[in-house]
């Protein structure tokens, strides 16, 4: 991590925008819609307790993208985002998450790629 932002992929290679979008609009994957709204107009029900999706890309760099991905909590100790990618020093964890990323290294560099395409 740098400032506010984690400048390298953390695969080493770019993710796929389109597996991105599908994490994103699925509530069993990424649950990202439980909180967010954005352009899924095939979503009946999005929340409304984060920040629009839309326009994400033009909002936040990659690299700020992934960092809030990873552990939004770094920038926002309140947040109620959860940490998709850090798994040391949770509490009221599930017995079958503890010690396993929400997403694998492979998913976030997807949804990263997916929201930096929202630029409206």
């Amino acid at each position: 991590m740098i400032g506010n932002a984690i400048p390298e992929s953390l695969t080493g290679a770019p993710g796929d925008p389109a597996r991105g979008r599908a994490i994103v609009a699925n509530r069993q994957t990424g649950l990202c819609l439980l909180c967010h709204s954005g352009p899924f107009p095939e979503e009946k029900f999005q929340g409304t307790l984060a920040p629009d999706l839309k326009g994400a890309g033009a909002r936040w760099s990659e690299e700020e993208l992934r960092l809030r991905i990873v552990d939004a909590a770094r920038l926002n100790p309140q947040t109620i985002m959860p940490p998709y990618y850090r798994v040391d020093g949770l509490t009221r964890v599930a017995g079958a998450y503890k010690g396993k990323p929400l997403l694998t290294a492979e998913q976030i560099e997807d949804v990263v790629a997916y929201l930096t395409t929202l630029r409206d």
